[in-house]
């Protein structure tokens, strides 16, 4: 499972992106068909903090606090060496756990793991998304062909 190919790390971020947007559950599955799980030690957590969420008045004003998010976060080291660190919102210290794993994994082979975990995740989130985009339209006020009027 050993690649010469290193994992960029505009890649890296996009494919820890996808995992921490994942469902709990769909990642939980797709993780536990994973057959070649490595032997790990916890650096760090899992553990549950808070975050401070900023903002900004039309995307282009000032910048805000908006408030606090709860987020767990792991770091794991795993048995080739690889250090993998984990972030999710809310107080999912598993979930947290499965993507300090994945992510170390993704340093050590990351063309296996983009195709067999990152790119499920990755494909749900867009149907996903695009359910929502077709539940939005359905919803859609097109205000010009509105009613006219005789005038």
């Amino acid at each position: 499972m050993h690649t010469a190919n290193p994992i960029t790390d505009s890649r890296r971020k996009a494919a820890l992106d996808v995992l921490a947007g994942a469902p709990s559950r769909e990642l939980a599955a797709v993780w536990d068909a994973w057959a070649d799980k490595p032997d790990f030690t916890k650096v760090r957590g899992p553990e549950v903090g808070l975050v401070m969420v900023r903002g900004r008045a039309g995307g282009g004003g000032a910048p805000f606090n908006l408030g606090e998010a709860t987020v767990s976060r792991a770091s794991v080291r795993i048995v080739t060496g690889q250090i993998g660190h984990g972030y999710c919102l809310g107080r999912d210290l598993a979930k947290a756990e499965v993507i300090a794993v994945i992510d170390a994994l993704l340093q050590r082979a990351p063309d296996e793991v983009e195709a067999e975990i990152v790119a499920p995740m990755r494909r749900l989130a867009q149907g996903t998304d695009q359910q929502r985009r077709e539940q939005s339209a359905a919803t859609r006020v097109n205000f010009f062909t509105m009613v006219r009027g005789d005038n």
